[in-house]
C-alpha cells in the first residue's frame, strides 16, 4: 500500500515516549518508553485492550498532548521543540485527525466544516471552498454539502470528518477508532476511503482500532500492551 516517491515530510518517528499521570499520591505510567518508526506513505494499525493507552499514544504522535519524556518527530520536526502556537500551526498544516466521535462543528454545514482547516491556514474563502467541495464530492457527499452534522447520518458525518482531515493534504493522518460507532457496511465504506486516500495521495496513516478488518488493511499492525509496543 505504500506509495513510492513520497518525501520525508511524511516520516514519523517516536523515541522513548513515556507518559505519566498523577492520581492523588499515586503516579500512573501509561506509556513506558515507546519506540515507533512509520515510513513515508506507510499505514500502521495500533491494537490492544481498552484502557492500555492507544488514544494517549495517538495524541502524543499528533502533538495534542506532550510526553512526560521522549521525542516525536514528524517529517524531521521535533514536536517537543515547538511552542504552543507553533505546534498548533504545525498540526493544522501537517497532521489530520479523525476521531471516533467526529468532533464536527454542529452549527456549520458539512462544507464549512471541511473548509475550516484551509481558512485557519490563511487560504481565501474561494480556495478553501474549492478544496472542500472537491473532497466532499470525493467522499460521495456532493449532494449533502449544505447539511449540518445533525442532518447527516453517522456514516456521513464520519466521511465529512475524513474529508476535513485530509483537505490540506497533510503529511500524516491519525485516526482513533474511525469505525467504532458505525454499522459494518458504513464502517467498511470509511475503511475503504482511508485506504484509497493513502494510495492516491501517499498520506502516512496511523490508526487505532478494534476492527480486525481495518487492521488487516494496513501495511503493519502493532500491539500496545503494558505500556510497550510490539509487532503483532
Amino acid at each position: 500500500m505504500s506509495v513510492g516517491g513520497v518525501g520525508e515530510r511524511n516520516h514519523v518517528e517516536a523515541r522513548g515516549l513515556v507518559k505519566e499521570y498523577t492520581d492523588g499520591p499515586r503516579k500512573v505510567c501509561v506509556l513506558t518508553g515507546i519506540d515507533l518508526t512509520v515510513g513515508a506513505g506507510e499505514t500502521v494499525a495500533i491494537i490492544g485492550e481498552s484502557g492500555v493507552g492507544k488514544s494517549t499514544l495517538l495524541h502524543l504522535l499528533g502533538g495534542l498532548d506532550r510526553p512526560s519524556s521522549g521525542t516525536v518527530r514528524v517529517g524531521g520536526t521535533d514536536l517537543g521543540a515547538l511552542r504552543d502556537r507553533e505546534l498548533a500551526r504545525f498540526r493544522n498544516d501537517s497532521i489530520g485527525f479523525v476521531f471516533q466521535f467526529h468532533h464536527l462543528l454542529p452549527d456549520f454545514t458539512a462544507l464549512e466544516n471541511v473548509m475550516m482547516p484551509c481558512l485557519i491556514a490563511g487560504d481565501s474563502p474561494a480556495v478553501a471552498r474549492g478544496h472542500a467541495l472537491e473532497l466532499l464530492e470525493r467522499v460521495g457527499l456532493a449532494a449533502r454539502v449544505e447539511h449540518r452534522p445533525g442532518e447527516l447520518s453517522g456514516g456521513e458525518q464520519q466521511r465529512v470528518a475524513v474529508a476535513r482531515a485530509v483537505v490540506r493534504r497533510p503529511a500524516l493522518v491519525l485516526a482513533d477508532e474511525p469505525t467504532g460507532n458505525l454499522d459494518p457496511d458504513t464502517g467498511s465504506e470509511v475503511e475503504r476511503l482511508l485506504v484509497e486516500l493513502n494510495h492516491e495521495a501517499g498520506i502516512t496513516c496511523v490508526v487505532v482500532t478494534h476492527s480486525p478488518r481495518l487492521a488487516a488493511a494496513m501495511d503493519r499492525t502493532m500491539r500496545l500492551t503494558h505500556g510497550h509496543l510490539e509487532a503483532s
